[in-house]
């Protein structure tokens, strides 16, 4: 999907992922990382947010909640992470670094409140009356106030599969008085998921009805005298789609793939930001006509098209024949006979918190002298 885009932008990082493979520094299913140029796009990223008056908490999610790459973004200015789970939350809270938003995408469960409140997230989204009464309850032994965030729903609006819940926009008016009954909460915030997807058609990120929700739910809140102070407007968050949640009303975005150049906006146009990720394999073995390359990086969204095969200097495109979806990843398929051993190197859309790979952070590209930083679980966990 982002091949072709980061053959043209960042060469180097192609470059140094087949010599670190050659030298055998890295392993087959290993993404690499281009700290420097993610760098320069999460500073990009934060000079548009900036000067559209927006606040960012960063994704890690998909490069496998990183740590060291968490601790990169809160210098450059970032107000925190959004984590997906409560598991991304016991990884940031145990490396010290802040939370701005949990319980958007998954719910704490009710034995995790205790440590996650106890780090004090900026904000907690809730889907339902009865997990707001549990943090209340958890709260009050803590002597905390929480704000909370609402995920709303409405008749229209888009929803992906395993991500239901919220409250219906049909209801939220006797939910919001029930609220008013708890003394250790405060409902500060909006939300909904997603509010802004790049549309084929026009080429363009574009809202999604979700942003009507979240309109009327405010004016629903603030009539009955709610201060709401975020409206979280989460994905495709880049330079390009910031000033549209400006213009929709929104106060917080929350980059992940746009930190990497990898939103579906990147792989057909040159953006602000440079792609900074590519995924490193090695051909295992050949079945006919086609050759095999190991996996364990599939995600079965990431659009993968191609795979640069050999040396930057001679190499060979190849189309690439993913797992099917009902399947283990345990190869890629390649549309023809390649040297067993010889390097592979493609670029899609990542999701590596679900994957069985490393990641490799690859520091001092931007100058020339490509170095590993540290090998990493696809957890965040340092290997090495």
């Amino acid at each position: 999907m982002f091949l072709e885009k980061t053959w043209e932008r960042n060469y180097p990082l192609i470059e140094a992922a087949v010599s670190f493979h050659k030298s055998g520094v890295l392993w087959p299913d290993t993404y690499l990382i281009d700290v420097d140029t993610l760098r320069q796009n999460a500073s990009r990223i934060r000079e548009t947010a900036d000067h559209n008056g927006l606040h960012l908490y960063f994704m890690l999610k998909q490069l496998g909640r990183n740590p060291a790459i968490a601790q990169e973004l809160m210098r450059l200015g970032y107000d925190g992470a959004v984590v997906v789970d409560f598991r991304e939350a016991e990884t940031m809270i145990d490396s010290g670094i802040p939370i701005g938003n949990v319980g958007h995408l998954v719910q704490i469960p009710k034995a995790a409140l205790k440590k996650i409140l106890s780090a004090k997230p900026d904000y907690v989204t809730v889907y339902s009356l009865e997990k707001a009464c549990e943090i209340d309850a958890v709260c009050a032994e803590l002597s905390l106030e929480q704000k909370l965030m609402l995920r709303v729903l409405g008749e229209t609006d888009l929803l992906y599969s395993g991500q239901y819940g919220g409250f219906p926009l049909s209801g939220l008016e006797g939910a919001a008085r029930e609220f008013k009954k708890l003394g250790h909460i405060r409902v500060a915030g909006l939300t909904s998921f997603p509010c802004f997807l790049f549309d084929e058609n026009s080429g363009k990120v574009e809202p999604t009805p979700n942003i009507g929700t979240l309109q009327k739910a405010k004016e629903l809140l603030t009539a009955m005298g709610f201060s709401i102070d975020q409206m979280n407007m989460p994905s495709a968050t880049c330079c390009a789609s910031l000033p549209l949640i400006r213009q929709a009303g929104g106060t917080h975005g929350e980059p992940g793939h746009g930190l990497t150049g990898t939103t579906p906006l990147h792989a057909v146009s040159n953006c602000e930001e440079i792609p900074a990720i590519v995924y490193l394999s090695e051909v295992s073995h050949l079945c006919g006509d086609t050759s095999y390359c190991y996996g364990g990086g599939h995600y079965r969204r990431s659009h993968v098209k191609q795979a640069l095969v050999g040396s930057p200097e001679e190499h060979r495109f190849l189309d690439v024949i993913p797992p099917t979806d009902e399947s283990i990843d345990y190869h890629f398929g390649l549309n023809g006979p390649v040297r067993i051993s010889e390097s592979v190197v493609m670029a899609f859309r990542t999701q590596i918190f679900v994957t069985r790979s490393h990641v490799a952070l690859i520091g001092g590209i931007s100058e020339g002298k490509p170095q590993v930083l540290g090998i990493y679980t696809s957890e965040g966990m340092r290997i090495q």
